[in-house]
């Protein structure tokens, strides 16, 4: 039978490039949900192309521009965050692909999670800022949860048939984005533009900011922790400038597996998607002739601060990956909007962090109030 897919996100780089996944192997995928925040062009042509189900704009204003496009299309077109919610804990999907940005793709996450879904999880914030909820709900309702992260997706397949063999460590990838070697006499002055360049992948906006400022490491060992139930030690970075190499697990007796490929989202998107399986495609391949020299080298946390703000993060726990977060998201946006330099990003990061209360133990509410809290002090920070 073929697997519904729930796309939440399909307008962003992983939903735009899933749909590639969708298409390409219709006998395998249907395609029963599209949301979107407010793309709604790109939303109605996606449904248009691809005759979901449902379709959700969750900006309520760009309801009555998606309804009129899609009236004679046999499609249910719905609106708001509330509609989000609705729908991922509905039967209408056997995989929900969380590629929602940010914070915002917790709530919908949790709703599917409740429900005991597969989640192709691409929304790595989901985990850093609620990791201890979100994996312990999906332990007591039996709901999967498949990275779609490459690193995350490199362990993973790495760990297949491996499950009675400890974990040593994790090492993360890390290209080192388009300021790789760079020091903050230089990064003092990169705009937006420069950040968004990224030498190896093409991601989204967000992400990409997140490449350049090595936060998006960070964010990735807070992730891999509760992804693989590891201790804070057991997680490293390293750089490794040409991203054929996505992410390596060393097990107790020294030996090292690794998960190698061009870097193309679409391969660890397909893997999730088809789990268990693999799926022939016609990706372009690996060519070790074509890198004759694969290197590694430590992360700069010195010039690249927000990655040591995101280890301590990770090793004080409670709230504070999710001040982290909260903080992050709300720098980030301000720095593509050219209201913050590039280097004030992690000032802002780390008075929010000294800031906030830490809690603990933090429930649900906990974490939603720390969201909040966190957002509102870093917003009053830039100027």
């Amino acid at each position: 039978m073929k697997k519904r897919i729930a796309l939440f996100g399909s307008t962003g780089s992983i939903g735009t490039q899933a749909i590639e996944v969708i298409a390409n192997n219709p006998e395998l995928f249907s395609l029963e949900v599209l949301t979107a925040h407010s793309n709604a062009d790109l939303l109605i042509a996606q449904a248009k192309q691809y005759h979901p189900n449902i379709v959700i704009i969750s900006d309520e204003t760009q309801y009555e521009k998606v309804n009129a496009a899609l009236a004679n299309d046999n499609i249910k077109v719905f609106a708001g965050e509330n509609s989000l919610i609705e729908i991922a804990s509905s039967d209408t999907f056997d995989i929900m692909v969380a590629g929602i940005v940010g914070y915002a793709g917790l709530s919908s996450t949790l709703a599917a999670i409740e429900q005991g879904k597969t989640i192709a999880l691409a929304n790595k914030e989901t985990l850093v800022v609620a990791g201890d909820i979100v994996t312990s709900l999906a332990k007591q309702k039996n709901a999967l949860i498949l990275p779609v992260d490459s690193e995350h997706s490199a362990i993973f397949q790495c760990l297949v048939g491996e499950q009675n063999n400890p974990i040593e460590k994790i090492v993360l990838t890390a290209s080192g984005g388009p300021f790789l070697g760079k020091k903050p006499n230089y990064l003092i002055n990169v705009k937006k533009d420069h950040a968004l360049q990224h030498p190896n992948w093409t991601m989204g906006a967000k992400i990409s900011i997140d490449s350049a400022s090595l936060m998006n490491k960070g964010l990735e060992m807070i992730e891999a922790k509760w992804l693989f139930g590891l201790k804070n030690d057991q997680i490293e970075v390293i750089v490794h400038p040409q991203s054929i190499i996505h992410s390596m697990v060393q097990f107790e007796d020294g030996s090292m597996k690794a998960q190698m490929g061009l870097p193309d989202m679409k391969l660890p998107i397909q893997y999730a998607l088809a789990y268990p399986h693999r799926v022939k495609n016609d990706f372009k391949r690996l060519e070790f002739k074509n890198y004759p020299s694969l290197t590694f080298e430590p992360a700069d946390i010195k010039t690249f601060r927000n990655l040591a703000l995101a280890k301590e993060a990770m090793f004080k726990g409670g709230n504070a990956p999710c001040v982290l977060n909260a903080a992050n998201e709300i720098v980030v946006d301000a720095f593509i909007k050219n209201k913050i330099s590039f280097l004030e990003m992690s000032d802002v990061i780390e008075a929010t962090l000294e800031k906030i209360t830490f809690i603990e133990k933090p429930s649900l509410h906990d974490y939603i109030q720390s969201n909040q809290e966190a957002r509102k002090f870093s917003s009053t920070l830039i100027k």
